[in-house]
């Protein structure tokens, strides 16, 4: 899967994010690193909702930033996780298209988890009409 991933800060944290995608088989398209953070969402949004990536993670601070700034793109639905529960209900009942994970909360040990489970995690066929029917 193609996947768009920028951050506002290079860390440990996003180098092991991208290194996790990779590893799992993902074609990373990287995308403004040390933007600032409405630019980062931005950009991952527009590449998710052209469809140059199918699904995309952007990174910043408390992750809130790039969350709202990403869900400013129309067609894009950006979910900040903090765990892999919420990651999995983000994508089976919300159709979440952009992971946004914080720098600051986020451990190396639970960015596994919540990739693990945002990535592997189907979209139920009756949440996604209710989502579309949005305006």
């Amino acid at each position: 899967m193609r996947v768009a991933f920028a951050t506002d800060e290079a860390t440990p944290l996003t180098d092991e994010v991208q290194a996790r995608l990779r590893a799992a088989g993902h074609d990373l398209v990287l995308l403004g690193e040390g933007n600032p953070w409405p630019d980062v969402g931005r950009l991952v949004g527009e590449a998710v909702a052209s469809g140059a990536a199918e699904r995309g993670v952007v990174c910043c601070w408390t992750g809130t930033g790039v969350s709202i700034a990403a869900n400013k793109v129309a067609g894009v639905r950006a979910a900040l996780c903090t765990d892999a529960e919420t990651a999995r209900g983000a994508r089976r009942w919300n159709d979440a298209n952009v992971l946004a994970l914080s720098l600051r909360l986020t451990s190396s040990v639970v960015a596994g988890e919540l990739l693990e489970a945002f990535f592997s995690t189907e979209v139920a066929p009756d949440e996604v009409d209710t989502i579309a029917r949005l305006p």
